[in-house]
């Protein structure tokens, strides 16, 4: 199966689904989004297969959002969008494209649910939670 990461190998959240995905046996293609950046198109069709919109896809914290002006509710999604392209840590991750579905990952154990196959088990995540146990089945 061909996966898309769009990551951010600084944030624990993208690193763990990498490693989920990895764990389960596959090679995803990774895409650092903050050295590649988005287009307007690309975040309108991977926003509409993930059932998003620019408003929750919007990282709010660790992110130049507040200070932008983009936490107001009356905020449109073109300027949303537009803020987006050209400030590309706006977008939370890590977003996940499999032949199942795109996701936005977060938490993590949501990859789960776009894979074919799980990781063997035990496994945890970075922060020690425990997502497969022994006997290869989700936890929580």
């Amino acid at each position: 199966m061909d996966i898309v990461v769009h990551h951010n190998p600084d944030c624990g959240t993208s690193r763990n689904v990498v490693r989920i995905i990895e764990a389960a046996g596959y090679t995803p293609t990774i895409i650092e989004y903050l050295k590649t950046g988005w287009t307007r198109a690309q975040l309108l069709g991977l926003f509409a297969a993930a059932g998003l919109t620019a408003r929750t896809a919007l990282r709010e914290t660790k992110s130049p959002a507040k200070d932008l002006g983009l936490l107001e509710p009356d905020v449109s999604e073109d300027k949303l969008l537009e803020a987006m392209v050209a400030n590309p840590i706006l977008v939370n991750r890590p977003i996940v494209c499999t032949r199942l579905g795109v996701r936005l990952c977060r938490p993590s154990e949501v990859v789960l649910d776009i894979l074919d196959r799980l990781p063997a088990g035990p496994f945890l995540k970075e922060d020690g939670q425990l997502l497969i146990d022994a006997e290869g089945h989700r936890v929580g």
